[in-house]
């Protein structure tokens, strides 16, 4: 008999928490969820790991993440249909199976830059060097929507640099993220990984705990605010990737056509639910119908249903506290007067949380469903008439993960992306992350950044060591 890996990782029968699949309500697994007596049991193992982890030294660290990147692979479709059944994104598409090619990705990605000490001065006088040493131990606490791939971005640049990690995972996705350190933790020694499935209270200790140098989020403003506030009383590390309400703006030159792909999976990738989704659609008064024209085909015609279904690419809400917002935001954009142009119907009597794919048109700003990050498979398209009012507008609430710019002319794309207030703008692409490229918010959507050498570099301590020349080689 062949043992799955939810055989591994799941609680014994009658005991644990059920998880649903969010598609068909059928129940996927049992999570045995953690008490903060096994929270502080794992910082414990994980601070007694952490220096003969370090002690490694970068090479053979590296070596052992490549050999996880393999292990993941090695399991990649088993991976796929957990995460499917678990979150309730599709197989297919940017999904499932997607989602476990990144992890492996993201963990070679963590293994190229140069993390070597660097000499800033040495002009015969003075010579100083920065050492990048590890932290220690660094808590993770990721989201529901990306489980597996932000995990992954929260363990790899820390592995990397000599530290340990205990993560907690979002209650409605643990049995995903168990998964998948179950498998990485094949080519990792003991204690240097450690999931920690568990409520609420299991995350606030965790940012509290005295033997946790570095927290790393991602998930809701809110819940950002509180582990802050948390980590205080240690002064901890923080790195914090916060809610978005993504802008794009369409230039008057674009082509609608050309374009309304693009755009499309922009907004509706993993059907909404992603924190650099595109939310907000800013469209000029020449090129308006076109474009709502082209994206109302779009969502009108894009598979969604159950996700092992080869043939879908949209699933359903993960959650029904997520889809009841969604079904609000667009409810009362109607009653306001905005058009639906296609979706905002669900079938009531559908299994799952499947709310269809949403285009809302002749809809203003300052509607919940613009001003609020809606998380979920609806996208208002805006009408301007003035460039400066639309960018403006994109700039007027407080957050900033991500912006787009939609233009043909690189010069005219460039000039207004560098008008917008967000860690990361796209030119003529939206959410398109790279490990190479920095990756990190503005305003309320948090601080530091995550990916390429800058991202690594926030997982370590900065040591500057300095003499006159020739005292120290």
């Amino acid at each position: 008999m062949v043992t799955t890996l939810l055989e591994h990782i799941q609680a014994p029968a009658g005991t644990g928490r059920p998880i649903t699949d969010p598609a068909t309500g059928d129940e996927v697994g049992r999570v045995p969820d953690a008490t903060i007596a096994d929270l502080a049991a794992a910082i414990e193992t994980a601070r007694a790991a952490q220096p003969r982890w370090a002690a490694l030294g970068d090479a053979k660290r590296v070596e052992r993440l490549n050999a996880a990147a393999d292990a993941i692979e090695a399991k990649a479709e088993e991976l796929a249909v957990l995460l499917s059944r678990e979150q309730g994104k599709p197989l297919n598409g940017p999904n499932a199976r997607f989602e476990v090619g990144a992890c492996a990705a993201w963990l070679r990605a963590a293994t190229t830059p140069d993390v070597s000490p660097e000499v800033i001065v040495d002009d015969g006088q003075v010579r100083a060097e920065i050492h990048y040493r590890p932290l220690g131990v660094v808590g993770a606490i990721g989201p529901w929507n990306w489980p597996m791939m932000i995990s992954v971005w929260q363990l790899a640049p820390n592995l990397r640099m000599g530290n340990t990690v205990v993560m907690k995972p979002s209650e409605y996705t643990p049995l995903s993220v168990l998964a998948l350190a179950q498998v990485i933790n094949t080519a990792l020694p003991d204690g240097v990984l450690t999931v920690v499935p568990g409520g609420r209270e299991v995350g606030e200790a965790l940012a509290a705990h005295t033997g946790i140098a570095k927290i790393m989020f991602t998930g809701s403003i809110a819940t950002g605010q509180a582990i802050i506030r948390s980590s205080a009383e240690t002064v901890k590390r923080v790195t914090m990737e916060l809610g978005g309400n993504d802008a794009g703006i369409v230039l008057d030159d674009a082509d609608p056509a050309a374009i309304a792909e693009g755009l499309f999976w922009g907004a509706f990738i993993n059907t909404g639910q992603t924190c650099a989704a595109l939310k907000r659609l800013y469209v000029p008064d020449t090129l308006y119908d076109a474009v709502c024209e082209e994206l109302a085909k779009l969502a009108a015609t894009t598979p969604m249903g159950v996700g092992l279904a080869e043939e879908n690419v949209l699933g359903p809400i993960q959650n029904r506290k997520q889809y009841d917002i969604v079904a609000s935001l667009v409810q009362e954009a109607r009653r306001s007067g905005a058009k639906v142009l296609v979706g905002g119907d669900p079938d009531p009597d559908a299994v799952g949380n499947f709310y269809p794919a949403t285009i809302v048109a002749e809809i203003d700003n300052d509607n919940a469903l613009v001003a609020q990050e809606q998380f979920g498979p609806a996208l208002p398209i805006i009408r301007y008439s003035s460039l400066d009012q639309a960018i403006a507008w994109a700039n007027g609430l407080d957050v900033g993960l991500g912006a787009s710019v939609w233009s043909p002319s690189p010069q005219r794309a460039r000039d207004v992306a560098l008008q917008l207030q967000a860690g990361t703008v796209w030119v003529n692409e939206h959410g398109a992350i790279d490990p190479r490229v920095p990756f990190g918010g503005s305003k309320s959507s948090g601080y530091g950044v995550e990916f390429g050498r800058e991202g690594l570099l926030e997982c370590s301590q900065a040591v500057s060591v300095k003499g006159s020349a020739g005292s120290f080689v």
